[in-house]
């Protein structure tokens, strides 16, 4: 037989077919791998996506600042101020203070610097529905003596010994001299319908009217409660007292007794 004829007509040879076939076994080895690869990435890439960003790289929390207090602008009050004056057992009314007055409806006079935010304050009250009354305000030297005087005696008749009386009337009645009612700026405000000056005063409508909006009209309450260790007087949630707008609004702001607003304006 012709061989080389039988190549050139496409016959194969045994020798040809084992190329062949060697030559098939080889592609299908590398599809098959290409295959397998191919899964395996696009499984790894699954698992990958999958994952949490957390678990690739925590994510970065923002940064926490602590809260800075916040702090009112600069006061245009000074401790030298009328309206701010400090008057407390410790510090007397000082030599020579003198102020106009002026007389209100009912007999009573207050410093007149102060009347008209008062009158505004007391119109704004009863506009609300509320019947309040100024039981007390400017106070000469001889009626807060009398007062004074008084309240020791009571206290002596129940049979308190008479230094203590002394000390106990000083909380509830200031001594002659360091009462801020002799300055003309404090004023003892009750409910008509209710005109005990005790704790209970507090509960009345008035009082709760007062407590939110006094400092608008430039009064604080000037013997808060929790506070008698500083003012040296004991609670009496009937008693305003004039400091001026801005004074007033940084007091309740801030809340601080007038002694320790004097002491954070001298402080600035």
């Amino acid at each position: 037989m012709d061989h080389t004829k039988e190549r050139a007509a496409g016959t194969c040879t045994p020798r040809r077919r084992r190329r062949r076939r060697r030559a098939h076994g080889f592609i299908r080895i590398l599809q098959l791998g290409i295959f397998f690869a191919v899964v395996c990435l696009e499984v790894c890439g699954a698992k990958v996506h999958e994952e949490p960003m957390s678990a690739l790289e925590p994510a970065k929390q923002p940064e926490k600042q602590a809260a800075e207090p916040i702090q009112p602008e600069r006061s245009s009050v000074s401790p030298d101020d009328w309206q701010v004056l400090l008057v407390n057992r410790w510090t007397p009314i000082p030599d020579g203070y003198a102020f106009e007055r002026t007389t209100l409806r009912n007999g009573q006079s207050v410093d007149s610097r102060a009347d008209p935010d008062l009158q505004e304050m007391m119109d704004a009250c009863r506009a609300a529905g509320l019947n309040p009354r100024i039981c007390s305000s400017y106070r000469t030297w001889e009626k807060q003596r009398e007062l004074y005087t008084n309240k020791i005696q009571r206290l002596l008749d129940e049979g308190m010994p008479y230094e203590d009386a002394v000390g106990e009337a000083g909380t509830v009645v200031a001594v002659p001299g360091t009462s801020e009612h002799q300055t003309g700026l404090a004023l003892d405000i009750v409910d008509t319908s209710y005109q005990i000056l005790d704790e209970a005063q507090e509960d009345t409508d008035v009082q709760r009217w007062l407590a939110e909006h006094s400092w608008e009209y430039g009064f604080v309450l000037r013997y808060p409660s929790g506070k008698s260790e500083i003012t040296g007087i004991i609670y009496e949630p009937w008693h305003y007292r004039y400091v001026g707008r801005t004074a007033a609004r940084e007091m309740t702001e801030l809340g601080l007794c007038l002694e320790e607003y004097v002491d954070w304006l001298s402080s600035r």
